[in-house]
């Protein structure tokens, strides 16, 4: 995380600010008892305890204000989410994988080689594209079909499209599961085109499915709306994370989801996130 970034921030030294003030006049108010009831015990300390006071209460302002990692636990619901800088793939428990409502799975020239699908084909199917659709079809069967290509419009790759919010569970791996879910629609250029609105359906159909099949175990997830996918409303990663999140909450509140939602964000992404007032906001939603 760009600590420097978030050391710049105005709410860094408004926390630093409160905190110190607040550790300054307990340490005051304790000192003046002390004085009161000993009379005279601190005169000969006297300006070396201000400057102890000072600098204890600016470390203490320091350690509370100070950038950590994103991190907010609940109460009710008992469940934790946290923003986790680093590799979709590279962490425990299952996976959400952000896919189009044709699930198409071939890169380079329908799947951009660097987005989470082509990472899930390279990276967990060792790129045996046969195996993955297999597995993608047997999920998908029971899952209606609408809207098909036109012969008119037809685009290289998969013909077949799902309602949007259409999830594939896939267990490549035992006990590790792989929760596909159409969250943009493909058009006969192989462009995938989505909105907010779409996106915030397919995260609730995405939470049902993850709160039946997960066990309760930590699930991560991407940040929303990246790479090749076209948002018709402007949604930056900070929004993208705070939609994921309040989603995830409104479904924890109505049934227990997971234990844990890992929101992971790459470096370059990270970089540019004010992780201060992303804090703050998954804070408030304990109050919400």
């Amino acid at each position: 995380m760009s600590i420097i970034r978030d050391l710049r921030k105005g709410r860094f030294w408004a926390k630093l600010t409160t905190h110190s003030l607040a550790a300054f006049g307990l340490l005051s108010a304790s000192a003046g008892v002390t004085d009161a009831l000993i009379p005279g015990s601190l005169a000969p300390i006297g300006r070396m305890l201000l400057v102890v006071v000072s600098v204890a209460s600016i470390a203490y302002g320091l350690l509370r204000a100070w950038p950590k990692q994103v991190n907010q636990s609940y109460d009710s619901p008992s469940t934790e989410i946290r923003v986790i800088e680093g590799g979709l793939f590279k962490q425990d428990g299952h996976i959400v994988v952000g896919m189009t409502d044709t699930f198409d799975t071939s890169i380079p020239h329908i799947i951009d080689e660097h987005s989470v699908q082509a990472q899930l084909l390279t990276s967990v199917y060792h790129s045996d594209l046969a195996r993955l659709d297999n597995e993608l079809n047997a999920a998908l069967a029971e899952n209606p079909t609408i809207e098909p290509f036109t012969p008119t419009d037809q685009k290289p790759g998969k013909q077949v499209r799902y309602k949007l919010g259409t999830v594939a569970v896939l267990e490549p791996a035992i006990r590790k599961l792989y929760f596909c879910v159409a969250y943009t629609k493909m058009n006969h250029r192989n462009e995938a085109r989505g909105t907010i609105d779409g996106i915030w359906c397919s995260l609730n159909n995405l939470w049902s499915e993850v709160r039946a099949r997960s066990n309760g175990e930590p699930v991560s997830i991407g940040v929303i709306g990246g790479g090749q996918a076209r948002i018709s409303q402007h949604l930056p990663p900070l929004d993208a994370i705070r939609l994921t999140a309040m989603s995830f909450m409104f479904a924890s509140r109505e049934e227990r989801v997971t234990s844990r939602l890992n929101i992971v964000v790459r470096q370059q992404v990270a970089r540019e996130l004010d992780m201060l007032e992303l804090q703050a906001f998954l804070k408030s939603l304990r109050r919400s």
